[in-house]
């Protein structure tokens, strides 16, 4: 097999050093020394190179580094080029973790106190109970399965809202556009795990904040053109919402003067929930190749109907 990588290119050398242990006869060269470009059959990237087709005219497979496949220009890529989004152990991992961390600081109300800290404001407030405190998960797809999972656990009042129908175990399923405002309005919690489509840009506006009950929080760590910033911040300044935690902006990094830096009310992280881990995602991208070459079908294959 011979692949062809373009990405981080630290993390590319540890990809590197792993395929060559795992599958020795493999060809892996790191953009732009990809050597011989008609032997190219596998990409791994970010962001694909203008012209693919052109610059790897025999490329089987594109592959996405990450767990998002929206970045790339479908229109430029040919219609029977299969797009695979990465899904693999280290990358869900680091999104459950995330989350967690999340629900829990905003449940156990830590902006405030963080905030209290900084004013030298010695003072308690009273606490619920896991079961008191409404999850609700927009998107329900591998990540947000996932991230469910402990939250059920731990007691949580766990809900999910989606395009398509799921059931997942401890948590009560909504399903499309006539459902969501039902689901919102029950929710204290908004985690946005949905992918970024022409239907989800701009979701996380002031109509769905609205919705929400009053003193709701919201975790995004969807995709950044789905949160409008300055909606966010009016729900924020009203106390409609009490608190938010952003993995995901547009633009990455925010200008200096973005009110998201100093928002008391905000936790900024910079786009670090998830990664994808190098020994898992070898691993995955190998199992993918293999399935393709049997004619089976590859994990985290793009529909590019629903563009995800």
């Amino acid at each position: 097999m011979n692949i062809v990588y373009k990405s981080e290119p630290e993390r590319g050398r540890k990809w590197a050093a792993l395929l060559a242990d795992l599958v020795p006869g493999a060809s892996f060269r790191q953009w732009p020394e990809v050597g011989n470009a008609d032997e190219v059959e596998y990409l791994v990237a970010w962001q694909p190179p203008e012209n693919i087709m052109q610059q790897f005219p025999n490329l089987k497979v594109l592959f996405s580094v990450g767990a998002g496949a929206d970045q790339f220009d479908y229109a430029s890529l040919p219609p029977s080029l299969p797009v695979v989004r990465m899904i693999e152990p280290g990358l869900t991992q680091g999104m459950v973790e995330y989350v967690t961390f999340a629900v829990l600081g905003l449940h156990r109300d830590m902006p405030r106190y963080l905030h209290q800290q900084r004013e030298a404001v010695w003072q308690a407030h009273s606490m619920r109970s896991a079961a008191d405190c409404r999850i609700g998960v927009m998107g329900l797809g591998n990540l947000g399965e996932a991230v469910l999972k402990p939250l059920v656990a731990m007691g949580f009042d766990c809900g999910g809202w989606n395009r398509s129908p799921r059931n997942l175990p401890g948590v009560r399923c909504w399903t499309g556009e006539e459902q969501l405002g039902e689901f919102l309005a029950r929710t204290d919690i908004l985690i946005c795990l949905l992918p970024l489509t022409a239907s989800t840009e701009g979701i996380l506006n002031a109509d769905l904040f609205r919705q929400l009950p009053r003193g709701a929080s919201l975790i995004q760590v969807g995709r950044g053109p789905q949160l409008d910033h300055d909606a966010l911040l009016g729900a924020l300044d009203e106390k409609h919402l009490s608190a938010a935690v952003i993995d995901v902006t547009v633009p990455e990094p925010l200008p200096a003067g973005h009110r998201f830096w100093q928002h008391p009310q905000i936790w900024l992280t910079p786009h670090i929930a998830s990664q994808t881990q190098p020994e898992s995602a070898v691993v995955a991208l190998l199992e993918n190749i293999r399935r393709f070459e049997r004619g089976e079908t590859m994990v985290g294959l793009v529909d590019r109907e629903k563009g995800y």
